[in-house]
């Protein structure tokens, strides 16, 4: 059983706060004890007035945990009170359409008015895995991703969808007997292609601005630019993903960004995946191997990140927001570990949510 932390009254924050959540695991660290750190982590956010809490699918890598979305969600649901919680995203294509709704429509019936369905259309993987995650032959179309997003849509909805014979005939198809409220959907992409489905089909959008950055104001604008109002929004809405790790200390918040940024450089030259290191491993790991190329690669990726003290972080985060016009940012705290902390906790990404907040 989780410990409870003291309830603090919430904090307001501009822009508003929410967490993207991969479930990181670090050497030495079960998948049971990153799943407790991350069931915990969420509990600190709904206490310290987050606005929602996604979970990531991504599939056979050592470092996430994050393989199945509704299930954590459900977990965390159960732990929570106020945050919305939701997938960052559900990878459409590894999964049937029916199963997607009926998921997230269960999801609603357990936690009503607090459930997000973010969709995506990446594998989440390698190209093995998602051969074998889509092995079945129920999805894995990735050219009926459009029909499929508006297909969930409608099968959520409390009248369901309608199946139309060729030879004649309609069949009803609800992912849920009596729905009374659906999850709020959005889509996700770290390209113009979302984009632009999002602005046609008028969905709300979220720029994967975390994975790398790069494309960021050409896709809000072809978002915004091209939005055709829907029965469900009248105008564009979108948010904002981003790297964060503050610390009482600008040196610390450094220190806790290297495991992650280690992790990253290697996936970026296609080098084998391991747990995270914690914070002592990856710097003896810089001291001893890396190349020009490794300390290439970090610097390129730690100058989009939002990586320092309380005040400046937040002060960073807020002008990232107003410089692309948005009210919330969703934070990924990708903080490390020291090899003294608890392996069934997350100190340091738990330490980021308290200090973004004040």
């Amino acid at each position: 059983m989780l410990e409870a932390h003291p309830r603090l009254p919430l904090k307001m924050t501009s822009p508003a706060l929410s967490i993207l959540d991969l479930v990181p695991v670090r050497t030495g660290q079960t998948s049971a004890q990153a799943v407790a750190a991350s069931l915990d982590l969420v509990q600190r956010a709904d206490e310290l007035g987050y606005r929602r809490y996604w979970f990531a699918e991504h599939h056979n890598m050592p470092s996430v945990a994050s393989t199945a979305p509704p299930v954590l969600i459900a977990a965390a649901a159960a732990r929570t009170a106020r945050i919305r919680v939701g997938s960052g995203g559900v990878m459409l294509p590894n999964h049937a359409p029916l199963i997607v709704a009926e998921q997230f429509a269960a999801l609603e019936a357990i936690a009503p008015g607090r459930i997000d369905l973010g969709i995506g259309r990446a594998p989440g993987s390698d190209p093995v895995i998602t051969q074998l995650l889509r092995a079945t032959g129920t999805a894995g179309d990735v050219e009926r991703f459009p029909s499929h997003v508006q297909d969930i849509a409608l099968m959520l909805r409390p009248e369901g969808a309608t199946v139309q014979f060729t030879s004649g005939g309609e069949y009803a198809v609800l992912a849920t007997p009596a729905a009374s409220a659906v999850p709020e959907i959005w889509l996700l992409g770290s390209s113009d292609y979302s984009a632009q489905l999002a602005a046609s089909l008028g969905m709300p959008y979220v720029f994967a601005n975390h994975f790398s950055g790069q494309g960021l104001e050409r896709a809000l604008d072809l978002y915004r630019s091209a939005f055709r109002p829907s029965e469900t929004l009248s105008e564009p809405r979108t948010f904002l993903t981003a790297n964060v790790v503050a610390a009482p200390t600008a040196e610390e918040a450094e220190e806790r960004a290297l495991p992650q940024l280690r992790m990253m450089a290697r996936l970026r030259r296609n080098q084998p995946l391991a747990a995270l290191e914690t914070v002592e491993q990856a710097k003896q790991g810089l001291q001893a191997t890396a190349d020009s190329e490794e300390w290439t690669l970090i610097d390129g990726i730690r100058s989009r990140w939002f990586v320092g003290g309380a005040a400046g972080v937040r002060s960073s985060v807020a002008e990232f927001a107003t410089r692309h016009g948005v009210d919330e940012v969703m934070i990924s705290p990708v903080a490390g570990a020291y090899d003294s902390e608890p392996l069934d906790a997350a100190a340091g990404r738990a330490q980021s949510l308290e200090l973004l907040v004040g």
